[in-house]
């Protein structure tokens, strides 16, 4: 790839295994959507989105959505002022730009962690388990945070959710607390990665 595409807010201080520069200085939104970006380069393509989703445990036509559906909806937000790419790019460092209404607001405005809206997540909904949500727990959050007429944000909501229950709940069907944390400070994916390539090496 070209390298005036890479972003400026990567360095090269920091590199992954094959030596290819990692993102620094990133705030929690922006670790949470550069597991996609899988090259590192501050751009996400579909493709990487598709591989990113497969990393984590999604089936081959659930990843293909998630690319067609996440690259559409956020490349033209991340890329304020340029015209539209028909590789639908999303820029990392622009991430804060595709927030979608009716969410939780763990994250703020510029996509950092907002302790006490995570908090709140459990304070209104957990009901069963203080530190975790049922299925009917999250339905109930989804359905709290629904901001009038905001179709596209409910959608969206409903996906996220629905998704992470989906691969992370535990054998008792709770998404438990610290999953959720790991979820929004960026940490679960590479997590999740780590643990099917290990249990792919082991079953080898």
């Amino acid at each position: 790839m070209d390298s005036s595409l890479i972003s400026k807010d990567f360095h090269e201080a920091g590199v992954d295994d094959a030596g290819r520069p990692m993102p620094n200085d990133q705030n929690v939104l922006q670790k949470h959507a550069a597991f996609f970006d899988r090259n590192h380069d501050g751009l996400i393509y579909p493709w990487e989105t598709f591989e990113g989703f497969r990393a984590i445990g999604a089936g081959y036509f659930l990843s293909i959505a998630g690319a067609f559906f996440v690259n559409g909806a956020l490349s033209g937000k991340t890329r304020p002022g340029k015209y539209t790419s028909l590789l639908f790019p999303i820029e990392v460092k622009n991430i804060h730009l595709g927030k979608h209404g009716s969410d939780t607001g763990v994250y703020d405005s510029e996509g950092r962690f907002v302790p006490l809206k995570f908090e709140q997540i459990f304070s209104k909904f957990a009901r069963t388990h203080a530190n975790a949500l049922t299925s009917d727990e999250l339905m109930a959050m989804l359905k709290a945070n629904r901001e009038p007429q905001d179709y596209k944000g409910w959608i969206g909501s409903w996906t996220e959710w629905r998704l992470l229950y989906s691969l992370c709940k535990d054998k008792d069907g709770l998404l438990r607390k610290e999953t959720i944390k790991a979820f929004y400070d960026g940490s679960l994916f590479e997590q999740m990665e780590r643990e099917r390539t290990a249990a792919k090496k082991k079953a080898s």
